[in-house]
């Protein structure tokens, strides 16, 4: 879907949290590592347990992290190509080896942040490894016999997706640390423009908006 700039979030303290965050992050507290940035959403007049449960994916404006593994569960085609591109990959038969047992997928999954699949696979994935790729959100987007892999690329690490759980508290990656204030501005705007076109009732259904680091505390 597409994305704008508007937003109920006053722009001035929207980008003022953003400044403490990173203020806090690459100077308070700094990492050895690329933090994430997570935006934190708080609901209201929502019943997790009662109403049907939503998810929805979002291609956001810019990438959402410093640097990110794809993974291709493949066809003969889609593994060559992966392999030329230089990405992870791997076919049903190697999918199989994993016997439905939970220990070696997540460890197999973990290393990943999004996954493709060919789209004469995609049906196969949770028959053969079970609902695990589901429940962690990492189920995978498929790929296209005409898609470009390069492409599929770009757009897997602007996608964002908002699945609603058993509870009133929903959050998302949308940025990290190395990204400047504007941009962190524009995906977080974008993210939240997106959660609000999946809720009933909108801007009514939220209760507050807060921002995160991976090490750090909320603002």
């Amino acid at each position: 879907p597409k994305y704008n700039n508007m937003t109920k979030i006053n722009t001035e303290d929207f980008l003022a949290t953003i400044n403490q965050l990173l203020t806090f992050s690459l100077e308070t507290k700094k990492r050895n590592f690329v933090e994430a940035i997570d935006i934190q959403v708080g609901l209201k007049n929502y019943d997790p347990v009662r109403e049907k449960r939503f998810q929805g994916t979002f291609v956001l404006p810019h990438p959402v992290r410093a640097k990110t593994n794809m993974m291709v569960i493949g066809n003969e085609r889609h593994c060559d190509e992966a392999k030329a591109l230089g990405y992870a990959y791997i076919d049903a038969d190697g999918l199989r080896e994993f016997k439905r047992k939970m220990k070696p997928i997540k460890k197999w999954a973990k290393p990943f942040h999004t996954f493709v699949a060919s789209d004469t696979l995609i049906r196969q994935v949770p028959r053969i490894l079970g609902p695990y790729l589901n429940k962690v959100g990492k189920f995978p987007s498929p790929l296209g016999s005409d898609e470009n892999m390069d492409a599929k690329y770009q757009e897997m690490i602007r996608t964002l997706k908002w699945q609603m759980k058993k509870v009133v508290c929903i959050s998302a990656a949308v940025a990290n640390v190395s990204m400047t204030d504007d941009e962190i501005y524009q995906n977080a705007v974008a993210a939240l423009n997106g959660l609000v076109s999946l809720l009933k009732k909108g801007w009514q259904n939220i209760r507050a908006v807060h921002l995160h680091s991976t090490m750090g505390p909320s603002f």
